[in-house]
Formats: C-alpha cells, sequence, structure tokens
C-alpha cells in the first residue's frame, strides 16, 4: 500500500469517524470539497501543511494519517 493510498484511507476514515460530509470538512479546512474528494481518490497528494489542518479540524494528531490500516 502505498503512503498516498494510506493517507487517503486514514482520510476517510477519520472524516466519517467525525460524521463529516466531504463538503463539510472543506468548508471547515477551507478548501474546496473537490479537493478533499481528490485526496480519498489519491488523484493528489496533501502537503504537510494542508494534513496539518485537516487533522486540526478532525480534532487529531496528523500522525493519524500515516497509520498502517490493519487488515
Amino acid at each position: 500500500m502505498s503512503l498516498r493510498e494510506i493517507v487517503a484511507v486514514n482520510l476517510r476514515k477519520l472524516r466519517h469517524a467525525r460524521n463529516l460530509s466531504q463538503e463539510d470538512l472543506a468548508d471547515r479546512a477551507g478548501v474546496n470539497r473537490n479537493y478533499v474528494g481528490m485526496l480519498e481518490r489519491e488523484e493528489h497528494a496533501a502537503t504537510v501543511d494542508m494534513l496539518e489542518k485537516l487533522a486540526e479540524v478532525l480534532e487529531t494528531d496528523p500522525i493519524e494519517f500515516f497509520r498502517r490500516p490493519e487488515g
């Protein structure tokens, strides 16, 4: 599993755990909803700054984006 895929899976998991839509997350992070979708589909790789901002909105530590999913 690539690092980009790990980040995408974890972003989706964290967003769902907070009951946020892509649009809600995007609004709170100050980015376009399409961008969040592109991150989750692995079409774009987020910058460190963007991961920090998303983690802040999701109320989690940015390291959570890099944990390998179990299973």
